[in-house]
């Protein structure tokens, strides 16, 4: 699989789109008025301890209040989660670290546990352990790269390392490199951490453009191409300190089309704030994303398949599971997601689509947890959720349906109409009425409905007068009276 990422550097926002085989897989955006907050570092300062909650909320500079919960506080006791009340009190100060972004209506969720990433390695203050990625399977290469690691811990026995998948074949010399940078920018944080106030921000992770470099660059990726040079080259000079053996796959993108129309990104992004999502086959899915969860509706639309039903339920929901976990990534839908997939009568069958859309999932960066398939089709799964959707980072409420999704037909506005019209007779004495409604209310008030318009006149004794407002929604009228 060939793999190519692309960055648009705008003058706002950056845009990172990971590309595999010409398919969009992920799409990464960072805005400077909504910079990431995800692995800053703060001194925070305790605002109030909730002992019903088990947790309390943090002042750390931002719009709201951060969360932080007693199990995320470190502590020596590791088999059970203390009483909140006997860990931090009210006007404690202390250093935190975001593990999860505001979403919505909730602030960032805090850990006392701080974590510093760098290409190989993540350090871990105050914990003298070391741990390999999972992703790195071969147990001699674990054996190595624990064996290196551990050597460094003799030399700075007050923190742990954790290596990274990208750490897999780097000679030793790189590593001891990482770990030297990450115990340097460690003391650096701690020495800024004893000169700011409480409440303010003590380490801010890399510019997204950066962070691409250090997180997702790995030999798979054939190139990556960027449309600016101030870009380009802070990209440059950090693969040149962690992993020059990779700088040759940066280079500038020169091409008088916009970067993201290649591979027809710019549309993909467009189709990816749609709620129904195209198969090939003819079936298609509806995504439907709520505050509590996220859910999928598969269907088979114009695909009737050429044997019989169980086929064509199994068939669709076979390339369903594929569609889903890219959709899932693009989207960067997280939280609990539930899956309706077609009936399926057969066990396998089920089980196949289930090993279909755990395979699909992969390669996805973020940890997701699937549950087996009811004999309704349903599939509960989670997915972590660190950062806004792509939904709600770039779109907003919509006035008109108060995001409920739907809007009052013409037909049900009339006859609020009708009702408001009835209301003001009773209470007000006037002769004539203004109605002030969208056109197609209008249209239908001088046509279907003229009879009962005509009915209501007669049976108020005033005159009712129509008037179109191009700039009321449909939802919206006024009964004026003159």
């Amino acid at each position: 699989m060939r793999e190519e990422i692309l960055v648009n550097a705008g003058l706002r926002e950056v845009r990172a789109a990971l590309v595999a085989d010409g398919i969009l897989q992920e799409l990464l955006i960072e805005r400077n008025t909504q910079r990431g907050l995800l692995g800053n570092i703060y001194k925070g300062k305790i605002i109030r301890v909730l002992p019903g909650m088990q947790a309390a909320f943090v002042e750390v500079g931002l719009k709201r209040t951060a969360f932080l919960h007693a199990s995320n506080i470190a502590t020596n006791d590791t088999d059970e989660v203390p009483d909140i009340s006997k860990l931090v009190h009210e006007g404690e100060k202390l250093l935190v670290q975001i593990i999860k972004e505001p979403l919505g209506d909730k602030g960032a969720r805090l850990t006392t546990s701080i974590t510093i990433p760098s290409r190989y390695l993540v350090l871990l203050p105050g914990k003298a352990t070391v741990g390999v990625s999972a992703r790195i399977e071969n147990d001699d290469e674990r054996h190595r790269l624990k064996e290196i690691v551990e050597q460094r811990l003799s030399v700075d026995s007050q923190a742990g390392y954790i290596v990274r998948t990208a750490a897999e074949g780097v000679p030793a010399e790189a590593l001891r490199a990482d770990a030297l940078f990450l115990e340097k920018l460690w003391n650096s944080v701690r020495e800024r951490a004893g000169t700011v106030k409480g409440g303010a921000l003590v380490h801010e992770d890399l510019p997204l453009d950066v962070r691409i470099v250090r997180d997702m660059l790995h030999p798979e990726v054939d190139r990556v191409r960027v449309d600016s040079e101030s870009s380009l080259k802070m990209m440059q000079e950090f693969a040149g300190q962690f992993m020059p053996e990779m700088q040759s796959v940066l280079e500038l993108y020169a091409g008088r089309r916009p970067i993201l129309d290649l591979y027809g990104i710019e549309d993909e992004i467009e189709k990816a704030l749609e709620r129904k999502v195209e198969l090939k086959s003819g079936g298609y899915l509806i995504f439907d994303q709520t505050e509590a969860m996220t859910t999928v509706d598969v269907n088979t639309g114009a695909f009737v398949g050429r044997s019989s039903p169980e086929d064509t339920a199994f068939r669709t929901n076979l390339e369903a599971a594929v569609a889903i976990a890219r959709q899932l990534r693009l989207r960067n839908l997280g939280g609990i997601i539930i899956l309706d997939f077609i009936d399926m009568e057969t066990e396998s069958h089920r089980e196949q689509v289930l090993a279909a859309l755990s395979g699909a999932l992969d390669d996805d960066r973020a940890t997701s947890q699937i549950a087996q398939v009811s004999p309704l089709g349903l599939v509960e799964m989670t997915r972590k959720r660190t950062r806004d959707s792509l939904e709600h980072l770039t779109c907003e409420p919509c006035p008109t349906c108060r995001s409920t999704g739907y809007i009052k037909t013409a037909e049900t506005v009339c006859y609020e109409i009708f009702r408001e019209i009835l209301r003001q007779h009773r209470q007000f004495d006037l002769q004539e009425l203004v109605v002030l409604a969208h056109d197609n209310v209008v249209e239908m008030l001088l046509d279907e409905e003229a009879p009962a318009l005509a009915e209501l006149e007669e049976l108020t004794g005033k005159t009712i007068r129509l008037q179109a407002q191009a700039l009321n929604s449909q939802n919206e009228f006024d009964v004026v009276p003159v």
